[in-house]
């Protein structure tokens, strides 16, 4: 009986992370994964990137995602992209199966725990407040794997296995360090119910000491200012809704837990609304004071994803014991347009973009076509300028460059003035690069001769129809992939 149990559980699972892909899509090389795919491609093959990889290999040093990855596929043999695809249809089942995990231990009835786990397949693209993140990506991001682990993490403490949690807090650690204090920190109030004063010290004594005051910069300044959500005081009155709200609709399912008699689920409520105040208040104070600049980078409101993640559990929970139960069309009723409305949200978010980019098909994406005939057509160690704001160009659709066409490239503006922030020893370079490149969309052929004689750049990619006096090898309706010729 176990064995058919398991088997069916496995089934349902599976079912759901095919739901989650139908309603999130998938786009490897998007946004983030400028970062984290370039940096496997490395692994892969260590001759690329010779100009540029530190924008990506200096921040991929305290983690231990892009070498797995890199490994599995050696070990495999299988094709990279298809390798890739399976790590993220695995992430999803064990973020999934984690969720039904706690749930099973806040919720006694079956259908309150599937709906808990629907309700987290069907938000995977939820954005998460102010903070810039979904409760997962369109690609892999080894806050996923972090993720999954987390939630095995707040299993084993439930089932009061410290050992284990221990383990797994561990291996999220070394898998995202950011996303894995946070599952620290709330493991840390639902184990103590002295809670709040013990993390508070535990919290104090992890904290870096001197170069936290260190000066900044102006080029690390001018990175840090592209990213709003380093910021409190940019914060919008709905995102700070979405840091507040939660905190009291937590206090509101405590009520209901305690009416109820579920003291594990008053317990889960209890001490992650104590996590959300705690961690908000160490937020507040390293985002707002000038002198803590160093820190923003770290991003402290971000724990409000692994918050979403269990406040909507529990939503989810409480809908199914109260509202779904056991009958099909109210099911439907809820969760039909709930993932209409999520798939066409990501469709407005890649309209010129395929839903999802299997690997090896014919690119659906002008600009993704011409990084492909990049990759294939021209010298690994080439180096490339793009529009410094080209990710978010129209029907680019937040593609990378060095993620998918696998060649060197000037700075962006647009994604490596976060890694700028985060190892600020690239902030001086990455200043230089997107300043040459400032004024972009009125340049010709003397101002990218000039780029070839300060950087060594020998390609451009242009939006058609180009610039006169380009040799042009590759060009579709949108791009086009130029030579720099010899200066006169």
């Amino acid at each position: 009986m176990k064995d058919s149990s398991a088997a069916k559980t496995l089934a349902i699972l599976v079912a759901l992370t095919l739901l989650a892909f139908l309603v999130q899509g998938y786009h490897p090389g998007v946004e983030d994964d400028g970062v984290y795919l370039a940096a496997i491609n490395k692994d892969l093959n260590p001759i690329l990137y010779p100009h540029d990889a530190d924008f990506f290999r200096v921040q991929l040093q305290a983690t231990i995602f892009d070498k797995l990855i890199a490994g599995s596929i050696r070990l495999t043999h299988l094709p990279a992209g298809w390798m890739i695809l399976l790590w993220q249809f695995a992430s999803v089942v064990l973020i999934l199966w984690g969720c039904l995990r706690i749930s099973r231990r806040v919720f006694a009835e079956s259908h309150s725990q599937w709906a808990a786990v629907t309700v987290i397949s069907i938000l995977l693209t939820l954005p998460v407040a102010g903070t810039a993140l979904y409760l997962d990506d369109q690609y892999l991001h080894p806050r996923a794997l972090a993720t999954a682990a987390i939630l095995a993490a707040i299993v084993a403490i439930l089932d009061c296995r410290r050992i284990l949690a221990g383990f797994l807090l561990a291996l999220a650690f070394v898998i995202h360090p950011l996303m894995a204090t946070f599952g620290i920190s709330f493991c840390i109030f639902l184990y103590w119910r002295a809670s709040a004063q013990s993390s508070a010290h535990t919290a104090a004594a992890l904290l870096p000491l001197a170069w936290v005051f260190q000066s900044t910069s102006p080029a690390w300044q001018q990175a840090a200012n592209t990213r709003d959500y380093y910021f409190l005081s940019r914060w919008h009155w709905y995102e700070w809704l979405g840091v507040i709200a939660p905190l009291c609709l937590l206090w509101w399912f405590h009520r209901l837990a305690r009416k109820d008699g579920a003291a594990v689920r008053a317990r889960v409520t209890s001490r992650l609304a104590f996590f959300g105040v705690f961690q908000l208040a160490v937020a507040v104070s390293i985002m707002l004071p000038s002198r803590f600049a160093r820190l923003k980078p770290f991003q402290p409101m971000r724990y409000l994803h692994l918050l979403y993640i269990i406040l909507f559990l529990l939503v989810g929970g409480l809908v199914g014991q109260r509202i779904l139960r056991r009958c099909p069309y109210r099911w439907l009723l809820l969760f039909v347009p709930l993932g209409v409305g999520m798939f066409w949200s990501q469709r407005l978010t890649f309209p010129a973009t395929p839903h999802i980019e299997w690997p090896g098909a014919k690119p659906g994406n002008a600009w993704v076509e011409a990084f492909q005939w990049v990759r294939e057509n021209t010298p690994s160690d080439s180096l490339f300028a793009l529009d410094p704001f080209y990710m978010k160009l129209p029907g680019e659709d937040f593609h990378s460059f060095r993620a998918l066409a696998e060649r060197s490239a000037l700075a962006d503006y647009v994604k490596d003035p976060s890694v700028a922030t985060q190892v600020p020893s690239l902030s001086a370079r990455w200043k230089e690069e997107v300043d040459a490149q400032d004024g972009w969309k009125n340049f010709r052929v003397k101002d990218f001769q000039r780029l070839k004689t300060r950087f060594g750049v020998n390609w451009v990619v242009l939006v058609s129809p180009g610039v006169q006096g380009m040799d042009c090898p590759f060009q579709n309706h949108a791009v086009r992939v130029c030579r720099i010729p010899e200066a006169d």
